[in-house]
């Protein structure tokens, strides 16, 4: 990605902010973790110099899965291919029948982004658009675990009594209340 001045745009998170990332006041675990260095080579194959192996895309996609990061050369003059690298993963996904996660009214709005000066704004927005839908999801994992973890005839006894309204300290309709002077010790 290209400003109008010729600047380059990272997408990346530069080394110095790498670490926990905080959202909505809670802390996510940052997945930059290990950056595999990868060279490609003129015969479309790919080295991870980290692993000291020869790999396929399909390994690279698992990598990235697992949370790893991955920084793509170009073997022959050494420029920096990650982002090609990146995107033929996606296509890759597609081509093997999986949903597309962009849609081709994304795509092109996308691609409308290029040299307007508010693309720098729009990939920061897409970038934080994903962390907080990301939060949500673990919160909503985490809500999903402690319902699963309940006895489910407490949890509706619970929801019974919470919403009518039911306190568990009050004797019910059929009970005596004691009168005073009438209790036993």
């Amino acid at each position: 990605m290209q400003h109008n001045d010729g600047g380059k745009i990272s997408l990346r998170r530069p080394e110095h902010l790498r670490g926990p990332i905080v959202i909505a006041g809670r802390v996510r675990p940052c997945y930059h973790t290990a950056m595999h260095k990868l060279k490609k080579y003129p015969n479309r194959r790919l080295y991870d110099s980290t692993s000291s192996r020869y790999v396929t895309t399909d390994d690279v996609r698992k990598l990235i899965v697992a949370g790893e990061s991955i920084h793509v050369e170009d073997s022959r003059d050494g420029s920096d291919i990650t982002r090609s690298v990146l995107l033929q993963i996606l296509a890759d996904q597609e081509a093997d029948g999986h949903e597309p996660v962009l849609t081709n009214r994304v795509i092109e709005q996308m691609i409308r982004f290029y040299g307007d000066h508010l693309g720098g704004q729009a990939s920061r927005y897409i970038e934080q658009s994903i962390l907080t839908f990301l939060d949500h999801q673990d919160q909503f994992r985490e809500r999903m675990k402690a319902l699963n973890q309940l006895n489910p005839l407490n949890a509706m006894r619970q929801a019974f009594e919470t919403s009518w309204g039911i306190d568990q300290n009050r004797p019910a309709a059929n009970e005596k209340t004691p009168a005073k002077g009438d209790e036993t010790p």
